[in-house]
């Protein structure tokens, strides 16, 4: 199995990861030895997972998460899927 993930850091940022051992890669990232952006804001909150059949489908979904807004990822985490569609819309402004 594997998984993509969100973790919440200390200063409220999110990080965006995928594993194909979640428990582990929790304890580096809590530790400070997985990624260099949470080594810098620790502790860190697992507060999102999705599991996958293939680690190359939970890091395409990483990836696809990665670039949306932190209002689009705060929708999945509270479970809002309703709003996503929505959010994912650019807003233009008029000058």
């Amino acid at each position: 199995m594997a998984w993509m993930y969100i973790l919440e850091c200390v200063d409220g940022s999110y990080y965006v990861g995928s594993t194909i051992n979640l428990e582990r890669q929790l304890l580096e990232h809590q530790e400070g030895r997985a990624a260099r952006y949470t080594t810098q804001c620790l502790p860190v909150k697992l507060v999102y997972t999705e599991e996958y059949n293939h680690i190359a489908e939970a890091f395409e979904r990483e990836k696809q998460v990665q670039n949306w807004s932190r209002a689009k990822r705060e929708a999945l985490i509270i479970g809002n899927r309703e709003s996503l569609p929505q959010l994912a819309k650019k807003k233009f402004e008029k000058k």
